[in-house]
């Protein structure tokens, strides 16, 4: 019996870290708001060795359209706009030797959707590792069914992951709608 409640706890601690990925993928997509997190991610040149940002600098908000990057060694203001640049985030850094600002720009109905079908794709991504997760454990148990244990015990522990499949499938819709309402809120 150890070992069937082995794969639910199993199931249940990689279902958490699938919904801890999502939370983080949607922390990514900007909704048009400035936060420090857009910025999570972006590595700098520091000595010859690529750094994450917030090791090199503070980063906060000036207002909700505007980021303020403080470094805290003047030398590496060069390297973090050109990062900055060369991401995929779209943004334009400004740099007054002291301090790098960057101005989040307001989004278009357009970029909008964008972003709405960004982040609906990061959540079927996410369903989809949630039921690679249940089909893996269920081939566990399946597998200790040919050994030692009985059917009626391997069928409770496949309703029990499929409940927790479940739970975690809306907890990564919850997520999304959460997301969705931060995207076209204007």
């Amino acid at each position: 019996m150890e070992d069937i409640q082995f794969y639910i706890d199993h199931a249940k601690e990689l279902m958490e870290k699938t919904l801890t990925h999502t939370h983080e993928a949607f922390s990514k997509i900007r909704a048009g708001k400035a936060m420090p997190s857009m910025l999570d991610g972006l590595l700098v040149e520091y000595y010859g060795n690529p750094t994450p940002i917030n090791q090199v600098a503070s980063i906060n908000n000036q207002d909700a359209r505007t980021l303020v990057i403080k470094p805290w060694e003047k030398s590496v203001i060069g390297e973090i706009e050109r990062s900055i640049i060369n991401s995929d985030l779209g943004l334009n850094p400004q740099s007054d030797g002291d301090l790098i600002r960057i101005n989040i720009p307001a989004l278009t109905e357009e970029r909008r959707k964008e972003l709405v079908k960004q982040a609906k794709h990061e959540a079927e991504h996410s369903k989809v590792s949630l039921r690679t997760i249940r089909k893996d454990a269920n081939d566990h148990l399946k597998q200790l069914l040919k050994e030692h244990i009985s059917e009626d015990a391997v069928k409770t522990a496949e309703d029990q992951i499929q409940k927790l499949t479940d739970e975690y499938s809306h907890k990564v819709d919850d997520l999304l709608s959460k997301k969705e309402g931060d995207i076209m809120t204007v």
